[in-house]
C-alpha cells in the first residue's frame, strides 16, 4: 500500500512544481508587457512619459502648444488628404523602435538625425554596455540589427498595448532637404561602394545615354539629375520598394495609422530632442549629441541641386513626395520653378 502513497505524493509535488513554474513566467511576461507607470517592484511608481505629456506640468508652456499644434495639424492632414484607412500589419512597424523600459516608440527616418537617436536609445536600454556618452557608440554599431527590439516582433496584443500606452514619435524634415542629404551622401562619397553598386551602376544604365563601361561598372559617379529620373521613374517602384534613405516619411512611420505624440523637426532638433527626453524624465541621465552644422544640407544647398532641374521632373518629384510636404507642413519651395 506504501507505493501508490508514495506515487500519489511524487505527483503532487510535481504538479506543485508545474503550476508554480507557470506563475513565474506568467508574472513576468505580465510585468514585461506593463506601462512603465505601473511596474512597481517594491518602489514608488513613476509616471510614464505619455502621462507627462497629458498632466504637462513638467514642460514649459510655449514648447506644449507648440506640439499641440504639430499634431493637430497632422490630424487634419491626414483627414483632409488620405481617404482610405487601413489595419497595420506587422511590416508596417518595421522602423518603428521600443523601449520597454521608458515607455517609448521611436519611429526612425534615415537623414533626420536617427543615428544619434539609436545611440541614445542604446544608452538608454542599456544595449550600449558602460557607454553613457551616445557619441561614444560608433555610427555603424547603431544600426546593427537586433541591437534594438522593433514593434515587428512583437505580438498583436503587445503591439497594441504598447501603442495605447507608449509616448510615440517621430523626427521629420523638409522632403527636399532631406533627399537632397541623401544623395550627398550616398552618391557623392566615395567610401559607400554598396550603394554604388547597388543603386549607381541600375541608374547609370538606365538613365545615361551612352555610359562609360568604367561607369556602368562602378556607379560612383551618378548626378542628381539622373538620381531624379530614377525616382520619378515608375518603373523604378514596380521593381522595388524605395531605399529607406529617400522612401516617403508617411511610407515609412504610418503617420496617419500611427497617431504620434510628438512630431520632432531637423530644424528644431536640439530642442525638441530635449522636450522628449524630458517627458522620458531621463533628460538628467542622457544628453542628445550637438549636430555639425558644418556639414548640414541646407535649404540654400538644395536649391543649387534643383537648379539645372527640369521644370517638368521638378513637378514629377515633388507630387511623388507631396504628402510628405502636406502632412508635416512644410510649404512648396520657393526655388521650384513648375509654379
Amino acid at each position: 500500500m506504501r507505493k501508490p502513497k508514495l506515487n500519489r505524493m511524487v505527483l503532487a509535488i510535481c504538479l506543485g512544481c508545474f503550476i508554480m513554474v507557470i506563475f513565474y513566467v506568467q508574472s513576468n511576461l505580465k510585468t514585461a508587457s506593463e506601462p512603465v507607470s505601473e511596474r512597481t517592484n517594491g518602489q514608488k511608481s513613476r509616471r510614464s512619459p505619455l502621462q507627462t505629456l497629458h498632466d504637462g506640468d513638467q514642460v514649459e508652456l510655449a514648447v506644449q502648444v507648440t506640439h499641440q499644434s504639430r499634431r493637430e495639424l497632422l490630424e487634419e492632414a491626414c483627414r483632409l488628404y488620405t481617404r482610405k484607412r487601413r489595419v497595420l500589419i506587422p511590416e508596417d512597424l518595421k522602423h518603428v523602435v521600443v523601449d520597454d523600459q521608458h515607455g517609448l516608440l521611436y519611429c526612425y527616418v534615415p537623414k533626420v538625425a536617427c543615428t544619434n537617436w539609436k545611440r541614445v536609445l542604446m544608452v538608454l536600454t542599456g544595449v550600449a554596455g558602460p557607454h553613457r556618452d551616445p557619441l561614444a557608440i560608433p555610427a555603424n554599431e547603431a544600426h546593427v540589427p537586433g541591437n534594438l527590439r522593433t514593434l515587428s516582433e512583437y505580438s498583436t496584443s503587445q503591439i497594441n498595448q504598447r501603442l495605447r500606452s507608449y509616448l510615440k514619435f517621430v523626427f521629420v524634415r523638409e522632403p527636399f532637404e532631406r533627399l537632397v542629404s541623401a544623395y550627398r551622401n550616398k552618391f557623392t562619397r566615395s567610401y559607400n561602394t554598396a550603394f554604388h553598386k547597388r543603386y549607381g551602376t541600375k541608374i547609370v544604365r538606365r538613365h545615361r545615354p551612352d555610359p562609360q563601361p568604367e561607369a556602368l561598372e562602378r556607379g560612383d559617379d551618378v548626378s542628381f539629375e539622373e538620381f531624379v529620373y530614377y525616382l520619378v521613374d515608375p518603373a523604378t517602384q514596380r521593381e522595388e520598394p524605395f531605399n529607406e534613405h529617400w522612401e516617403r516619411v508617411h511610407s515609412l512611420c504610418h503617420p496617419c495609422l500611427i497617431h504620434y505624440d510628438v512630431v520632432g523637426k531637423y530644424e528644431t532638433l536640439e530642442q525638441d530632442s530635449r522636450y522628449v527626453l524630458q517627458l522620458a524624465g531621463v533628460e538628467n541621465q542622457v544628453s542628445f549629441p550637438a549636430s555639425s552644422k558644418s556639414t548640414r544640407t541646407t535649404g540654400d544647398m538644395a536649391a543649387q541641386f534643383f537648379h539645372n532641374i527640369n521644370p517638368f521632373y521638378q513637378k514629377k518629384l515633388y507630387n511623388l513626395y507631396r504628402m510628405d510636404f502636406l502632412l508635416f507642413n512644410y510649404s512648396t519651395p520657393a526655388y521650384l520653378k513648375f509654379r
